[in-house]
């Protein structure tokens, strides 16, 4: 298969900087729009997850028939994705008292283990070579997994060790600043690329509930409604300018690929 022969089967969007604007934001709609549902609207964390889990299981199915990227589908499931990943963790920790230390191991070893089992069956974790069903399914599963770990490691640092939102912010924006210079000065670009995949689920979170929570919890007392909706609006806005633009676009010159 020639290479563009393999871009344009590609199912998966190029990693520009659109790429992690969306990503960011897509975590922190999965965060305050999950607690939204959970407990303003007053779903419960169980109802939450089963209504959220066929959307994502619905939308899933329309991206694995879909022949190439399509921003729109591509996105709607990592926002729902998300949202499944943020309930999995907030369910096993909240309801049946799992500690964020043991979840966040779990979580951890469950998606190393893909990986390992990723790269021993297809010999590439590149996002860029998402071509066949089968590294479709593992590249999905690693995301469910990223979000999942990225909210256990989020609240363990955030909440059950005292850092709090503000701090959090600093601190996981601080690892993806530090990611971002490591792939410019030459670092492996699969490896930096799925550790910033992972980062930014705690860093998306911590903005969220930084912006969303009451002044009396650390928080700038936007509401949940009001950032969801907000960052959901920018999502829109950045996804359909993605799908305006004809054809896939192009990578700039010298771009290594993860």
């Amino acid at each position: 298969m020639s290479e563009i022969q393999r871009q344009a089967l590609n199912k998966v969007p190029e990693v520009t900087a659109a790429f992690w604007v969306i990503k960011i934001l897509s975590t922190t709609v999965g965060e305050t729009g999950a607690d939204y549902l959970a407990v303003n609207v007053g779903l419960g964390a169980a109802v939450t997850a089963t209504i959220t889990a066929g959307l994502l299981a619905a939308v899933l199915a329309l991206q694995v028939r879909e022949r190439r990227y399509v921003p729109w589908t591509y996105w709607s499931t990592v926002v729902l994705v998300s949202v499944v990943g943020t309930q999995v963790t907030d369910i096993l920790t909240d309801k049946l008292g799992v500690s964020l230390f043991v979840s966040t191991g779990v979580f951890a070893a469950a998606l190393a283990a893909v990986f390992a089992l990723w790269y021993a069956t297809e010999r590439t974790l590149s996002i860029h070579a998402i071509v066949t069903r089968r590294r479709e399914a593992f590249y999905w599963l690693a995301i469910l997994l990223t979000f999942a770990l990225g909210t256990a490691a989020g609240d363990l640092a955030t909440e059950a060790l005292g850092l709090g939102f503000n701090l959090g912010v600093v601190i996981f924006g601080t690892i993806l600043a530090a990611l971002a210079l490591a792939w410019r000065l030459g670092a492996n670009p699969v490896t930096t690329f799925w550790l910033a995949y992972i980062v930014t689920r705690p860093l998306g979170a911590s903005l969220g509930d930084l912006l969303s929570q009451a002044r009396e919890y650390g928080g700038l007392g936007f509401g949940t409604a009001s950032t969801s909706l907000a960052f959901f609006a920018v999502i829109v806005a950045l996804v359909t300018s993605l799908s305006l633009v004809s054809g896939r676009p192009g990578e700039p010159a010298g771009q290594r690929r993860a």
